[in-house]
């Protein structure tokens, strides 16, 4: 039975962007609804597979686990930010430093004018 609510699931999704494209000569109001049909008769029917119910679980704790996350302050997000900021330019500096000496090696090895 599983399967067969799964099955169904696929088939309203395709009806629906099947809807879409067929509709072509239609307002785009009327083919967005039928994407948006197909799509939330497939969220229904898949809500009592036992994937969807795992899922609506899933989400249902994710959603508590987040209620649960303490955010920084102002703060404390300007401070990690201009942390993240200085060290990003310091990896620049460093970075640039590194490939002109190499390319300084590289034409002194080649024997070009420096």
């Amino acid at each position: 039975m599983n399967k067969l609510k799964l099955g169904l699931v696929f088939i309203l999704i395709t009806a629906g962007i099947v809807g879409f494209i067929v509709l072509e000569d239609s307002p785009t109001v009327v083919r967005i609804l039928s994407i948006l049909v197909g799509f939330i008769l497939a969220g229904v029917v898949a809500k009592f597979t036992i994937q969807g119910q795992e899922f609506y679980t899933f989400f249902r704790e994710s959603v508590e686990e987040t209620k649960k996350v303490v955010w920084p302050s102002r703060k404390e997000a300007l401070q990690t930010s201009g942390v993240v900021f200085a060290f990003v330019i310091a990896m620049a500096l460093f970075l640039w430093f590194i490939d002109a000496a190499l390319m300084s090696l590289v034409k002194l090895l080649m024997d070009q004018n420096v």
